[in-house]
C-alpha cells in the first residue's frame, strides 16, 4: 500500500522508529481523540447528528494504524483485502457485516 510506504519512509527519515507495543498504544490514543471529538460534538451522545471529526484527527489515526502495520510486518493493503472478503462472506451468509449478526 502506497500510504504505508509513505508512513514508513517518514518514520525512517525522522528517526521515529518504535516497537509494536508502543505503536499500538499510540493508535489507541489517537482513536481516543476521535472518540472525544465525537463525544463533545454530540453533547455526549444527545445529538448524534452533530457528530464531527477534524480531518487531521483521522489523519493521525491513519498514520498510527499504518505505523502499526509496518511494525507488525503486515501489508495494510493485503490486510484490507482480507477484511473486505471476510465482510462480504458475512453479508452473503447472514445479511450483515458484523461478527455478531
Amino acid at each position: 500500500m502506497d500510504e504505508q510506504d509513505r508512513v514508513s519512509a517518514f518514520v525512517d527519515e525522522h528517526g521515529l522508529e518504535a516497537d509494536l507495543a508502543y505503536r499500538v498504544l499510540d493508535l489507541e490514543s489517537e482513536v481516543g481523540e476521535v472518540a472525544k471529538e465525537v463525544t463533545t460534538s454530540t453533547g455526549y451522545g444527545s445529538n448524534p447528528e452533530d457528530a464531527a471529526i477534524a480531518a487531521d484527527e483521522i489523519g493521525d489515526c491513519l498514520f498510527a494504524l499504518l505505523a502499526v502495520a509496518e511494525a507488525a510486518d503486515v501489508d495494510a493493503g493485503d490486510a484490507l483485502d482480507v477484511a473486505l472478503e471476510k465482510y462480504e462472506a458475512r453479508i452473503d451468509e447472514t445479511g450483515g457485516a458484523g461478527s455478531g449478526e
